[in-house]
């Protein structure tokens, strides 16, 4: 069975080049809050470590260091609620995106089977399945797979990309136990988890407190087909490293493992001792919390001032966003013309799906500058 062929999907921000070119004819110049990809540095306590292994000259192991897995088992005790991950259930990946995208695939997926993902999602969920020629179902009503012998991967992300909903431990316990009714594997993407914004998701000492699957509140006590997808690249602002990893189930892990040593799908040596140093210090996730918190607050305070609502949006990177008169209903891509004409870049709801047509994903990764000009132009409008 090979890859089905991609050449014929467009690639999504590909798509904008008019209303990113109306921003930029902007006066005041392109704020850009589409795509969300960090623009504050990398904290000094990582780019020390990457400098000390810098000296790489053998091959790193794919499966990464134990002193790694030792510390992303740590970090789910400590931070995630999670006390019983097996270091032996940790894979290093090149990124998270490469995990999403061929996932289905290194899992052996392919005509007849049916990968499951949210309504309104990152779009990759849906291309991993084509590329190995499944079908993907977007719904978030476990009732609308429940019981199908052909679900091989149900995908959750929480918190969600676009819209940044929670999900709570009984939802997520209502996927694991459907998806084991019927044999198929759970993969939950949390790669926003330590940003969260509302009250509930945040406990008493400050701490964030999404729930993983992998809580023992939704697993029942046993990892058995769940995985997390994780990425240092929102936390840590490590995009640049392509840093992130896989954990749960170590049966499943071994599986991957094994397909990915024949493949070199290898993160490279000093980047894994940077990404131990990322995880073993929460000082730099908590200071990098607060500047989202500065920015979404100005942000939001700036969109709801202009008429705009924004759903959601308790936790992650982005608000989003719909005109708050319900007799103003125009697609999303008018929306994002709209914002265009203020010199403001957002990403269309569509590339999240059809349930995502009224909405703007409107980014917090800019500069404190960028956001203050933006919310200044949305007061202004």
């Amino acid at each position: 069975m090979g890859l089905a062929d991609l050449r014929d999907l467009p690639y999504p921000w590909d798509t904008l080049a008019d209303v990113t070119a109306t921003a930029r004819s902007h006066p005041g110049g392109l704020v850009d809050l589409s795509i969300g990809t960090p623009v504050d540095p990398t904290p000094d306590v990582v780019r020390a470590a990457l400098a000390a292994a810098s000296d790489a000259h053998a091959y790193p192991a794919t499966y990464g260091t134990a002193a790694l897995r030792e510390s992303v088992a740590a970090w789910f005790a400590r931070r995630r609620g999670v006390p019983d991950l097996d270091p032996a259930g940790v894979l290093p990946t090149v990124g998270s995106k490469e995990l999403v995208g061929l996932l289905p695939s290194l899992l052996r997926l392919g005509p007849g089977d049916v990968v499951v993902h949210p309504a309104v999602a990152y779009p990759t969920y849906a291309v991993g399945a084509r590329l190995a020629g499944a079908t993907a179902l977007a719904t978030d009503d476990v009732e609308d797979w429940a019981g199908r012998g052909d679900v091989r991967l149900v995908w959750v992300n929480s918190p969600s990309n676009p819209t940044g909903e929670v999900l709570d431990t009984a939802r997520l316990r209502r996927v694991v136990e459907a998806a084991r009714a019927t044999g198929a594997v759970v993969v939950s993407d949390e790669c926003y988890a330590q940003l969260p914004w509302g009250e509930r998701w945040v406990g008493p000492d400050g701490a964030p407190r999404v729930p993983s699957l992998l809580d023992p509140a939704v697993t029942g006590g046993s990892h058995t087909g769940l995985l997390v997808a994780y990425s240092l690249s929102k936390q840590s602002n490590l995009a640049g490293y392509r840093a992130a990893f896989v954990a749960g189930d170590p049966a499943l892990v071994a599986d991957l493992l094994a397909t990915r040593k024949h493949l070199g799908m290898i993160v490279p040596r000093p980047v894994q001792e940077a990404m131990r140093a990322a995880l073993d210090d929460d000082a730099h996730v908590e200071a990098q919390r607060a500047v989202y918190g500065r920015r979404r607050a100005t942000l939001l305070a700036a969109l709801e001032a202009a008429g705009w609502a924004v759903d959601h949006s308790e936790a992650g990177l982005y608000l989003w966003a719909r005109p708050a008169d319900p007799a103003d209903a125009p697609t999303s891509r008018e929306l994002v013309a709209r914002l265009a004409r203020l010199g403001i870049l957002a990403g269309p709801g569509e590339f999240y799906g059809d349930a995502g047509a009224r909405h703007v994903r409107v980014a917090l990764t800019a500069s404190d500058d960028a956001i203050a000009e933006a919310a200044r132009r949305l007061r202004d409008a």
